[in-house]
């Protein structure tokens, strides 16, 4: 394989990680329902012009796939569960998991609500395998959220990803620097990440089945018949990804929420939630080591009508006891005449940052 397929900018082999929540939606739905569990479940509408959002793998077994057409989910497997979505919990927990791995690294490329690249090649835990890393982020994730994720672990972006998709669901494959080629190789050009439906059947037609096939053509004869895309098939069929992971987000807040399966009525209920909320809060807050001067409550009533009150003082909010004393203050202001059916906190105006543990090269370890 060409040296530079493995090369990052410093001249150090990369380590890449593909981190994929299985099923998202549909596994959140069956996380909070357990009499949903074990059945096929997609998240959508069963409106003649609704479309499913996401499926369980339950459903998939039934040839249903998201963004099929219900009526065609239907016929498939007439006895699918349809649950509508709830975005503001699957961003909830998307941003728990997104919490998790800005503890291994800043170099976190979300790719959607339900999937990221991680570039490890340095790290902030000082282990010296990304292989580690992926098994202790699952574990983590399982812990936290009771949901699964696959990883996929290699030298680039366009290998990690496809890695995520081999054993799943709640898999982890590996592909090491001197089993990028063969892997390739008998890589089916459907399985190709960044080649379409339309792609492969025309790949199809000039008798490029398999990456070894795509390896046999010139660049020139690529380009000839795939335009500038054919500079990128050319290189990933080599294993050459130079693709930087990218972070495309600027943290400006930390923040949890919870939408409650039951609303609720009373102080009581109201105070036991917000006391999970304040502790969870505050264990992002440390484990991200940023503070900020504003702290915010977001409460959504039975009614959906949704409120935020704000307030900001002059220096770091830097312990819990002081965090609290100002989450109190704006539920005083709150005007509790309508059963919550969401409570959040957030901390923003992040003003530093406190590491404990200085980035550290990795070996070229992948086991």
């Amino acid at each position: 394989m060409k040296k530079e397929a493995q090369i990052g900018e410093e001249g150090k082999v990369r380590k890449i990680i593909h981190i994929d929540m299985d099923a998202f939606f549909a596994s959140v739905e069956q996380r909070d329902f357990p009499e949903l569990r074990g059945k096929p479940v997609v998240v959508g509408s069963p409106s003649p012009r609704g479309v499913v959002a996401a499926a369980s793998y339950e459903a998939r077994k039934f040839g249903v796939k998201s963004a099929m057409p219900s009526k065609i989910a239907l016929k498939r497997c007439p006895h699918l569960i349809f649950q509508p979505h709830r975005f503001d919990v699957y961003k909830s927990v998307s941003a728990q998991v997104m919490d998790i791995l800005y503890e291994y690294t800043d170099l976190v490329e979300p790719l959607s609500i339900d999937e990221a690249f991680l570039d490890v090649t340095t790290n902030k835990k000082n282990h010296k395998s990304a292989t580690i890393i992926a098994r202790e982020i699952k574990q983590r994730v399982r812990k936290e959220t009771q949901l699964t994720a696959s990883a996929g672990i290699s030298v680039n972006k366009f290998l990690a990803k496809i890695a995520s998709d081999q054993d799943k669901p709640n898999g982890l494959f590996v592909i090491k620097p001197d089993e990028v080629l063969p892997f390739i190789e008998k890589l089916s050009i459907r399985d190709f990440f960044g080649v379409g439906r339309k792609t492969a059947e025309k790949m199809n037609k000039l008798g490029i089945y398999t990456g070894k096939d795509l390896q046999a053509w010139s660049l020139n004869g690529l380009v000839r018949h795939f335009g500038k895309a054919g500079n990128f098939f050319y290189s990933i069929s080599r294993g050459v990804d130079n693709r930087p992971v990218v972070p495309n987000r600027v943290r400006k807040s930390v923040g949890i929420e919870n939408t409650f399966g039951k609303d609720l009525e009373t102080d009581a209920e109201r105070n036991d939630q917000l006391g999970i909320l304040k502790t969870g809060l505050w264990q992002r807050v440390n484990k991200s080591r940023k503070f900020g001067r504003t702290i915010t409550l977001k409460i959504k009533f039975n009614d959906f009508k949704q409120i935020t009150h704000s307030k900001t003082v002059l220096h770091k909010i830097e312990t819990e006891e002081e965090m609290s004393k100002l989450v109190m203050q704006l539920m005083e202001e709150v005007k509790f005449d309508k059963k919550v059916r969401l409570m959040g906190l957030s901390i923003s105006n992040l003003e530093g940052e406190k590491t404990h543990h200085n980035p550290v090269q990795l070996t070229i370890d992948f086991d």
